[in-house]
């Protein structure tokens, strides 16, 4: 297992569409602990290939982090959404690809999701608030997609804004 870097905005291929994982062999179970290895060091609760640079279909999750419960750490491979509840929950988002930034945004509470597991089975699971809200946030990267995307454009705009004059003056203390 090796922790990898995270790539932040405004890197291209955070757009990109991820391509399907064709088979789960030892490569794509060694990328999945590379990522929650990753995830977890960051630290973070979720994480998609593409943010480690790998256009495939696979996340990593954990909502479990920090909670006295310890880890329960989720692979999800080819993740695709099946059915939604009518229910909205609002939750502040953020992202490892845009660092320290933080926005509320509405997504449904309930999803339900078929994937393949590690071994290759494919699984159908629902899952419900925080969890909901992190594999749509996590599956909406393998699209291309930021959580930023969910917001107005003005609160887009100045959240974006305000992670570049974070970036440099991190950039200008690390001169100094």
């Amino acid at each position: 297992m090796a922790i990898r870097s995270i790539i932040t905005i405004p890197d291209a291929i955070l757009r990109e569409t991820s391509k399907t994982v064709e088979t789960v062999d030892d490569e794509v179970r060694a990328l999945a602990n590379d990522m929650l290895e990753t995830m977890y060091a960051a630290p973070g609760i979720g994480l998609a290939a593409v943010q480690i640079g790998v256009l495939r279909r696979l996340i990593v999750m954990d909502a479990q982090k920090g909670d006295e419960k310890g880890k329960s750490p989720v692979v999800l491979i080819n993740p695709e959404i099946l059915a939604h509840g009518d229910t909205p929950r609002v939750h502040e988002e953020g992202c490892l690809s845009i660092p320290q930034m933080y926005a509320e945004v509405e997504r449904p509470a309930l999803v339900r999701v078929r994937y393949v597991d590690v071994e290759g089975k494919q699984q159908e699971r629902d899952f419900s608030d925080l969890e909901a809200t992190l594999v749509q946030h996590e599956i909406d990267h393998l699209e291309g997609r930021l959580f930023i995307d969910h917001l107005s454009r003005l609160k887009r705009t100045l959240l974006i804004r305000k992670y570049h004059k974070l970036q440099r003056e991190r950039a200008k203390a690390d001169v100094l």
